[in-house]
């Protein structure tokens, strides 16, 4: 039996669970019994050892168990019984014997229950659409982009299918440089100061600006000395800070070729017959279907910003904190694919604090909106988005069978279908202002050329 729910903070609530001592030992007995059944212990046959005997060896694992389920069963039934919708996980803990009751066993369940969640009004919200072009100047400049990635080099001065690469045969920026350095402070060597046959392009920034300067206007077999301070944040703390003297040694120089913009390029990038112009429809299409995913993106964020500043509650801490766990699992996970040893990498659950509350908040705020207006994902919604993931590979048919074969994923593109319908109303509501955003700001570094 349970007695009433007490509440201890805005969320907070606390049942107490009274068990009859009685319904418990007559439970764990039955389930001995049945344990020795099939109990064995040395001198016995199977099922013949003797009941004190299975006592000994299973009494406290089958009462643990007992416990367990006639807790969780009377905590199920209180909360059912209440029109409790609990939070997380219940803390569950026994009663002291000084505040027990004669014949029975009691324990203490402490939990968190769901927020009132009521969305004010939508139409005094305002939300930013975003807005952005692709003009045929983005299409160029991701045809430079896409030129630039496949760029080979030639040495300089020597003759070639694309020529020798112009009279100077001095290293300049976009050049790969092949040299030997070597750095000392104070007169002596220092540990990654020195290599041979290293190849970087100048011009990139791999090097550190003074590096790269120094290098700049040298001829092949040329060497130069010169000083380079370096940062006092720079990643080598033995360095960080200090002066060093290098002498470099240019062994080689190639100059950069980047293909023509002709048939054949086109072909390179997927345009069985060359034509051009397909090739710059193509490129638009993709374009379009990222401006048009990244305009989305940000739309969705100032929709979720108005939704947070329209509905004020307070967040169950347990939700809170199971999304901070998954968060850092995720991180984990990413980091290891990249390499990273997170075995000992301590990863504290304030860095995901904010995150998580958002997240939480956001997904009550999502469904509570969803229940109340209606705008659950339909299948006809759910098939259009799959089959628009689908148009940019090259078997769309391997995409919709990889969707519709597994549920999870399904599951996946009903969420995002879900949002959508969130932002969409929104719209529908709120005071809209159209956010014009230039290509480029809106592309960030994949759009630099």
């Amino acid at each position: 039996m349970a007695t009433a729910v007490e509440t201890l903070d805005k969320l907070e609530r606390r049942i107490t669970i009274t068990l009859p001592l009685a319904d418990v030992r007559a439970e764990v007995e039955k389930r001995l019994k049945i344990r020795a059944r099939t109990a064995k212990a040395p001198g016995f046959r199977p099922g013949k050892v003797p009941m004190k005997m299975v006592a000994a060896q299973y009494g406290y694992q089958v009462e643990t168990e007992v416990l367990n389920d006639k807790v969780g069963r009377a905590f199920n039934d209180a909360a059912n019984e209440n029109n409790l919708r609990v939070a997380g996980y219940p803390k569950i803990e026994p009663k002291t014997s000084a505040e027990s009751t004669e014949g029975a066993v009691v324990f203490d369940a402490t939990f968190e229950v769901y927020p009132e969640v009521k969305v004010g009004d939508l139409s005094a919200a305002e939300v930013e659409k975003t807005k952005a072009d692709v003009t045929e100047a983005e299409i160029d400049k991701t045809i430079e982009i896409l030129r630039k990635q496949r760029v080979h080099y030639h040495v300089k001065g020597e003759q070639g299918a694309h020529g020798d690469g112009g009279a100077d045969q001095t290293a300049q920026n976009g050049d790969r440089v092949t040299i030997d350095f070597v750095g000392k402070i104070d007169g002596v060597e220092f540990q990654g100061g020195k290599a041979d046959d290293y190849a970087f392009v100048l011009g990139e920034g791999r090097m550190l600006p003074e590096f790269e300067a120094a290098t700049v206007g040298l001829k092949v077999g040329q060497s130069k000395t010169f000083s380079m301070a370096f940062p006092s944040d720079y990643h080598g703390k033995d360095v960080a800070g200090k002066t060093a003297e290098f002498t470099i040694t240019l062994k080689k120089l190639e100059w950069a070729h980047m293909p023509e913009v002709d048939a054949e390029f086109a072909k390179s990038l997927g345009i069985e017959d060359g034509d051009m112009q397909k090739m710059r429809d193509d490129i638009k299409r993709n374009l379009e279907r990222e401006v048009s995913n990244r305009v989305k993106a940000k739309t969705k964020d100032s929709v979720m910003d108005a939704l947070i500043k329209a509905a004020a509650f307070d967040v169950p801490k347990a939700l809170v904190d199971q999304d901070v766990e998954r968060l850092a699992e995720m991180a984990r996970q990413d980091m290891a694919q990249r390499g990273m040893n997170v075995k000992d990498m301590p990863l504290p659950p304030e860095l995901f604090a904010a995150q998580a509350e958002r997240r939480v908040r956001l997904g009550l705020i999502l469904a509570e909106v969803v229940k109340t207006n209606d705008l659950q994902a339909t299948a006809e919604q759910v098939k259009a988005q799959v089959e628009d993931f689908a148009q940019s590979y090259e078997d769309p048919q391997q995409v919709l069978k990889y969707y519709f074969s597994d549920r999870r994923r399904l599951a996946e593109v009903e969420a995002l279908v879900l949002e959508e319908n969130v932002v969409n109303y929104v719209l529908g509501k709120a005071k809209v202002t159209d956010k014009p955003v230039a290509f480029d700001e809106l592309m960030g570094n994949n759009a630099q050329a």
